[in-house]
């Protein structure tokens, strides 16, 4: 077998700025990968990375010739473990762009086999679920407005960016435009442990299921204090990112949520789901503003869930690719498509 490989650059425009507690962007900048067989099989994975997990475009595009050599060295695309651990072993940090290379290489086996992504795996697909859609930080008017136009879209789960001087006003305000959604609320570790547990119990006064990443991850004794005394579970973002850290947080936090980026790739985000409900905690998959060329992939993984945040590609206003459905929100893994289901649009 011979194994061909190639990347490219796109640089993504969002339907709307997206703001959290710590910034602000307008443009998403993911790079593409491609891995095509001798039969003609072309696998296509995604990298969306990070400024604030040390990851750029520049980075990802600096070492991805390093991680397709690999790919190319060992020419065998099911050889996952293998090219997975010498990767690591020549870019050990750089996730977004190892995790490229795990979403192309699973959709090419796919592919090879003729299945979906999630019955390769052995997966229920009408085991699925429902994903959030994140209103961004903005003037209260006009996240009411953003507010509108989701519920008007058919989404019932909603992700609310908070962080600001006016989150019980933000978060009433969109309760009282959405009063039958569910609501998220997200503060990107903005606040202060004592101010959390202050906010939290104004914030579950209007039914919110839960919060996500309260403080900095560089205070867990004060994720624990927090949570130890929060009106509604905690969710951990920034405090988890790899394996290793879910042994770390399971006494901080109720819910572990994982994003591919973080983490590196498809087999390593299983074992940490596996892992996170071994510690009797829920998990719930994130990720950053992506493409379908990556959001598809993670799309498959819905069956092990029990919560999605899966709306990157749809805060996109255009995207080159098309992955798995997502009516009013729902994941809709039984596209017939063999590999993640995505195609070029």
């Amino acid at each position: 077998m011979t194994l061909s490989t190639e990347y490219e650059r796109l640089s993504l425009p969002l339907e709307h700025a997206f703001t959290i507690s710590r910034s602000t962007q307008t443009t998403a900048d993911n790079v593409v990968v491609r891995i095509e067989d001798d039969e003609g099989n072309v696998g296509v994975g995604g990298a969306a990375p990070s400024k604030h997990y040390g990851e750029t475009a520049d980075t990802v595009e600096a070492v991805m010739p390093d991680l397709l050599d690999v790919v190319e060295s060992v020419d065998d695309p099911h050889a996952l473990a293998r090219i997975e651990r010498e990767m690591k072993e020549t870019v050990n940090r750089n996730p977004a762009a190892r995790c490229a290379v795990s979403i192309a290489l699973h959709d090419l086996v796919a592919k090879r086999a003729d299945l979906p992504l999630y019955r390769y795996w052995g997966l229920d697909p009408e085991d699925t679920l429902e994903t959030s859609f994140t209103i961004g930080i903005d003037t209260t008017e006009v996240m009411r407005e953003k507010t509108a136009e989701a519920v008007e879209a058919g989404y019932n789960t909603l992700k609310v960016k908070v962080g600001t001087d006016r989150d019980g006003e933000i978060v009433g305000a969109i309760r009282d435009e959405a009063p039958d959604a569910t609501i998220r609320v997200d503060a990107n570790q903005a606040w202060s442990p004592r101010e959390a547990v202050g906010k939290i119990e104004v914030l579950a006064e209007y039914d919110v299921e839960f919060v996500e990443q309260p403080i900095p991850a560089e205070n867990p004794d004060g994720m624990r204090f927090v949570r130890e005394r929060s009106a509604l579970p905690i969710a951990a973002d920034e405090s988890c990112i790899t394996l290793e850290d879910i042994p770390r947080i399971a006494g901080q936090a109720d819910i572990a949520n994982l994003k591919l980026m973080k983490c590196g790739g498809l087999r390593e985000a299983m074992r940490m789901i596996h892992t996170a409900k071994a510690h009797g905690m829920e998990v719930m998959l994130g990720c950053m503003i992506e493409s379908n060329a990556s959001i598809a992939a993670a799309c498959h993984l819905a069956p092990l869930l029990d919560y999605a945040d899966l709306d990157g590609s749809l805060l996109l206003s255009e995207d080159e690719y098309e992955g798995v459905p997502m009516p009013n929100g729902s994941i809709g893994l039984k596209t017939g498509r063999p590999g993640t289901g995505v195609q070029k649009q």
